[in-house]
């Protein structure tokens, strides 16, 4: 039997009522996966749950007459209902099995920026030209002493003056070709996902440097694939990447490793050094042994942002300046510590609020900076966004760090 002989939903899916119209509800892909939700009728949601991988569409058929008091639908409703799941990707089928296994993961966040390459390339020469940028990024011979940058991965419109800065110093201060993404995971609760696809953006498509890949799998262990689907809707590689991309078209050939690191909730709760918590002391071991072994200047791409406040985010009351001012005060005292070098004392600053403000950049800046221990960082810029009813508010900065 194929998967469609007896079909079976995949991960990540939800359930939504349509609020046009309560006869019907919405089959959302929580992973972005599939280009468009599927609107179901009342009747179709009931079928769903036969899809479960082991009964067969005739199957279903019987399964949906006994519930419907005796009537044996067509097995034509049953069949299109299955093709039309396939097509958008919400089955576990061959046709999404293929998609899986591409080497290459494709754009998820185009709207965040043009699908133009020209496009592409003005929306971000703005944002260094912005009166609030760095300018734009001078051709110079870097003198190799930047080590890291945190980078917000915040959506452009909001924060791109705050990438360029960032993204400024990198150009002119590093001459890496590999650039190590790592960043906020969303999508997963495994601590830490590799994946080794290549990633395509409408700038064409950066390589996955695999042997560094290898070796980090081979300090590291097994479980860095275990749930490589997250990186597929996953924003916090993609948008690094873009500006790479941008920055170094016609200069240099650029390689990225892709690696997100999920909550540190546990340690932050306990009030644990995340360094004493084994699968991250393994991570940052791992990541200081590939280094020694690769022959050649590696920039590190730390991609997270800082608080997260209001409704949007689960808080009570709408964002309001009392609550902004303590924000941005207690983000202050993050960035000291950031500029220190100090991973401890920036993870001790979280845990002593824990984590009130969901600090999305702890667990990729905390990895990075024990793993590498820059000397120093500098603040290149922060801003703080804030929806203009209080429904949400995030803040982000640029930081660079240096040997």
């Amino acid at each position: 039997m194929t998967t469609l002989d007896c079909p079976c939903l995949r991960p990540g899916l939800a359930l939504v009522q349509d609020e046009s119209d309560p006869r019907f509800v919405i089959l959302c892909d929580r992973l972005r996966l599939s280009e468009r939700p599927q609107r179901l009728t009342l009747r179709e949601l009931t079928w769903l749950q036969f899809f479960d991988g082991r009964r067969s569409v005739r199957e279903i058929q019987v399964e949906a007459m006994r519930r419907e008091g005796g009537t044996l639908l067509p097995i034509d409703l049953f069949t299109t209902l299955v093709n039309k799941l396939d097509e958008g990707l919400f089955l576990e089928s061959p046709r999404y099995r293929a998609f899986l296994a591409a080497p290459i993961r494709e754009p998820s966040c185009i709207g965040c920026y043009p699908e133009r390459p020209e496009a592409i390339r003005k929306q971000l020469a703005s944002y260094f030209t912005d009166p609030r940028g760095p300018g734009l990024p001078r051709q110079r011979k870097p003198d190799g002493r930047l080590r890291a940058a945190l980078i917000p991965h915040i959506d452009y419109h909001r924060g791109g003056v705050t990438f360029a800065w960032g993204f400024k110093e990198v150009f002119e201060r590093t001459a890496a070709a590999l650039f190590v993404i790592i960043g906020t995971s969303h999508y997963s609760s495994n601590r830490f996902t590799l994946t080794r696809k290549d990633f395509r953006t409408p700038l064409g498509i950066v390589r996955t440097d695999q042997e560094y890949v290898d070796g980090l799998v081979k300090h590291f262990g097994d479980g860095l694939f275990d749930d490589e689907l997250a990186h597929l809707p996953e924003h916090s590689i993609e948008l690094e990447a873009v500006f790479l991309q941008y920055l170094y078209e016609n200069k240099r050939t650029i390689r990225i490793v892709p690696l997100v690191v999920g909550s540190f909730q546990d340690a932050v709760m306990t009030r644990t050094s995340p360094a004493e918590c084994g699968d991250i002391a393994r991570m940052i071991a791992a990541l200081k042994k590939v280094e020694e072994e690769t022959k050649e200047p590696i920039c590190y791409i730390i991609s997270g942002d800082l608080a997260h406040l209001g409704p949007k985010f689960e808080d009570p009351e709408p964002v309001r300046e009392p609550a902004l001012l303590h924000s941005r005060e207690k983000d202050q005292e993050i960035l000291r510590k950031a500029e220190d070098a100090d991973a401890a004392g920036y993870f001790q600053v979280i845990a002593d609020e824990k984590d009130a403000r969901r600090i999305c950049g702890l667990p990729p800046t905390f990895v990075t900076l024990a793993a590498f221990q820059p000397r120093r960082g500098k603040v290149l810029h922060y801003d703080q966004y804030v929806h203009p009813r209080g429904f949400e508010s995030v803040s982000f900065a640029s930081v660079a760090f240096y040997r």
